[in-house]
């Protein structure tokens, strides 16, 4: 087999997307290399997969058999005569392998428990011939029925089309936000899950971090969002951030909050509290959030925006203060919510201060948006008044 996949290094940061840049140039010369000779061949096959698995290692060889499987299906419907289609022969993973005469990989990008690649199969045609006759799949000998590799040919393609959305795993850990940053127990627990069809999670590779960093994430900026999502092949990314309740050993819930995001302008928020089972571990925790939350992707998390986004208000608030120092931290925090768009202060005590905020959407959504930094909008008598909920709402 030709340039066998790179396996990670000791010393290979966890959660973080690695590639061998140099293997990758090789890859791409013998890729490129090999192009016209694949384009004619009825016997190769290109596919790109992605495993997830305990390890790298594991994660690897888990892709390169599903890999060469689905290659094989592609060349049985290509080989197969009539032009109807065929179901590849029931073998099993190593009289596939022993089927396939070299392949390639491309594009090979992993982390501590997930591999991504593309794959380039070559089979041996007189083995495979065999091995279809056998398992009574007529295939044609004629090279001249063969496709022609100068003319367009159709493929097959799901029915779903739609773009997937890139979804940013952001931990809060107290003030501080993690992204690409180790460690992130929320971003590995996504790492453990299979892929979605409907979901791309971002490799953290060295275009992402480029793109975004977890500050600019979590204040929704709109040019680093929509970068990001169109980088990794979506139009609108979720950021979703996830606070721990409690003591990291001892976590008493988790408080996870979707924002979307379409061409970088917040379109919806949703939110998805989770209370600890008892004994129940970070990590644990965390994955049954990340469940909770494919869920919601899942079934069907419709494109356009809830109704009231096209909207615009302003209201006036009062906030509980205890001081000056107290009033600047709370309003950088209302600065991250991506909902407001403007704040004004009408009157400033040391007890409390009265503004204006100038939002987007209805008030529920203005709501949704406040619980993301622990400020709960309540209607008060005229006034309404911002709560704290997050860990300083003693102060």
């Amino acid at each position: 087999m030709t340039l066998p996949p790179r396996a990670p290094r000791p010393g290979d940061r966890s959660g973080r997307w690695l590639a061998g840049a140099a293997l990758l140039l090789l890859v791409a010369v013998v890729h490129a290399g090999n192009a016209q000779a694949q384009d004619a061949d009825p016997f190769s096959a290109t596919v790109t997969v992605d495993a997830t698995a305990d390890t790298a290692v594991k994660a690897r060889e888990s892709a390169r058999l599903d890999g060469q499987r689905r290659a094989l299906a592609a060349i049985v419907e290509r080989l197969a005569a009539g032009g109807a289609p065929a179901k590849a022969p029931k073998l099993d993973d190593k009289a596939i392998t022993d089927l396939v005469a070299s392949f390639e990989v491309a594009n090979e990008r992993m982390s501590a428990v997930r591999y991504v690649a593309e794959y380039t199969f070559h089979f041996r045609p007189t083995e495979l011939r065999r091995a279809l006759r056998s398992a009574g799949i007529a295939v044609t000998d004629d090279p001249s029925k063969q496709p022609d590799p100068k003319q367009p040919q159709e493929v097959s393609k799901p029915p779903d089309t739609a773009k997937p959305l890139v979804l940013l795993p952001l931990y809060q850990g107290g003030r501080m936000a993690r992204l690409w940053e180790d460690p992130n127990p929320w971003r590995e627990a996504w790492d453990r899950r299979p892929p979605m069809p409907r979901l791309v999670i971002p490799l953290g590779d060295a275009g992402d971090i480029a793109a975004i960093d977890a500050e600019r994430a979590r204040a929704g900026d709109a040019g680093a969002l929509s970068a990001l999502a169109q980088r990794n092949g979506g139009d609108d990314a979720v950021v979703a951030v996830a606070a721990m309740r409690g003591a990291a050993d001892k976590p008493s819930g988790v408080d996870v909050t979707l924002r979307r995001y379409r061409a970088g302008q917040l379109i919806d928020t949703r939110n998805a509290p989770l209370t600890a089972n008892p004994g129940e571990s970070e990590a644990d925790l965390l994955g049954r959030a990340s469940g909770a939350v494919a869920a919601v992707i899942e079934s069907g998390w419709k494109k356009e925006p809830p109704a009231g986004y096209d909207q615009q208000g302003t209201l006036t608030a009062v906030l509980p203060i205890t001081g000056l120092d107290d009033w600047v931290r709370a309003r950088e925090r209302l600065a991250t919510v991506p909902a407001i768009r403007k704040v004004a202060v009408v009157a400033l005590s040391r007890q409390e201060a009265t503004i204006e905020i100038g939002y987007v959407g209805s008030i529920d959504q203005l709501k949704a948006s406040l619980a993301g930094v622990s400020l709960d909008l309540v209607r008060g008598d005229p006034l309404w008044r911002l709560a704290r909920t997050g860990p300083d709402r003693g102060q």
